[in-house]
């Protein structure tokens, strides 16, 4: 690993990144690239808790034919089960997988009781990796520079409900496989949660369904407390699309508020 020797032209810090984090990392691979980027140290509890999805590939087994559809070589299979990842990050000596996603990507519960794998079968992918030591080194340079601002006095905003949201799309590709439900069927009906009385920005499909836009935030707090969506999935969504990655102060703060 190299750093930039020239002296920086302010006084944050510019780390060069590193090219060596293979495409699909493990995790003390992770963890070390990380280190170096950030200049603390990274665990696999750490990982997790920062929304990083772990892989484990499977080999072809004829005994699942739907979970592997054509793949007759095998694939990486996704954890994302909260109960898999809180084992995980409880300190866990093997990896199990009671809930993941079948090669088309689609929501597979394991037969009982999941299958087990050794710890060091975990994999990140390097664009997960990646993206997080981004969004790390532009949250510290936010606040070095909001730190060397002078002091300004606060503006109380104007309360006033967002006319942004995301489009059918983005909420499929966000929360599709989260809950049991035809949520595409559920976002044109656009009753309760799904409605302007819910999580639909108000007047945003007055002219036409096509123009309908939800509140990310609101719309899942509607899908955990009406349809029992995972937390932890829900958490994760908020961390790994790019198009929810402004509405994500605004959930963990909702979340900080209800105390989930």
């Amino acid at each position: 690993m190299q750093y930039n020797s020239r002296p920086p032209q302010s006084s944050r810090i510019i780390v060069m990144p590193t090219s060596d984090l293979p495409f699909r990392a493990t995790t003390l691979e992770a963890c070390t690239w990380l280190a170096g980027e950030t200049g603390t140290p990274w665990t696999l509890p750490r990982l997790l808790e920062h929304g990083l999805t772990p892989y484990v590939w499977l080999d072809y087994d004829p005994a699942y034919p739907a979970l592997f559809g054509d793949a007759n070589g095998g694939y990486a299979a996704p954890i994302f089960f909260e109960g898999d990842i809180a084992r995980l990050a409880g300190g866990s000596e093997d990896v199990l997988i009671t809930m993941t996603k079948d090669v088309y990507r689609i929501v597979a519960r394991l037969p009982e009781p999941g299958f087990r794998r050794p710890l060091d079968a975990l994999r990140f992918t390097k664009k997960d990796v990646e993206r997080l030591a981004g969004k790390l080194k532009h949250e510290a340079a936010a606040t070095a520079d909001k730190a060397a601002a002078p002091a300004q006095a606060p503006v109380k905003a104007a309360a006033a409900e967002s006319q942004f949201g995301i489009g059918k799309a983005e909420v499929l590709e966000a929360f599709g496989r989260i809950v049991r439900l035809d949520l595409d069927k559920a976002l044109d009906d656009a009753i309760g949660i799904f409605g302007d009385d819910g999580a639909r920005v108000k007047a945003s499909a007055r002219k036409s369904k096509r123009n309908a836009v939800w509140n990310p935030v609101t719309l899942a707090l509607g899908l955990h407390d009406v349809y029992r969506a995972p937390l932890g999935a829900l958490k994760r969504a908020f961390k790994t699309h790019d198009f929810l990655r402004d509405w994500e102060g605004d959930w963990e703060q909702s979340l900080l508020i209800l105390g989930k």
